[in-house]
């Protein structure tokens, strides 16, 4: 699965679930976010990890401290450029993949971003 099926899929599981898209692929130079959705009231960044089925490290676990800091740079970078997002509560989440099983992990990393 290419990282673009992977978010495509993402996306899909996560609209399904009642989240709605705001953006996809928001590049910094720090870091992208892979989706910007929103949960009701809530902004949420999501990263979308996919590995093949028996892979030696699995895609929850490929997400690491040095990859947290990118996603949170990003994430200040998306809110300095939609200050009127910035107030609101955010959270991160996590899609992945392993082979054609997925899964979703809601709030994986602490942020704030004010």
């Amino acid at each position: 699965m290419t990282g673009a099926e992977a978010e495509d899929r993402a996306c899909a599981l996560l609209e399904r679930r009642g989240l709605r898209l705001l953006a996809r692929n928001v590049r910094s130079r720090r870091g992208e976010i892979d989706l910007v959705m929103r949960d009701g009231p809530t902004l949420v960044f999501v990263e979308v990890r996919a590995r093949a089925a028996g892979a030696r490290v699995a895609a929850i676990d490929s997400v690491d401290a040095h990859k947290c800091r990118r996603l949170q740079a990003a994430a200040q970078r998306y809110l300095a450029l939609h200050p009127e997002l910035a107030e609101e509560p955010m959270r991160f989440d996590l899609v992945h993949f392993a082979g054609e099983r997925g899964g979703w992990r809601r709030d994986v990393l602490q942020f704030d971003g004010r």
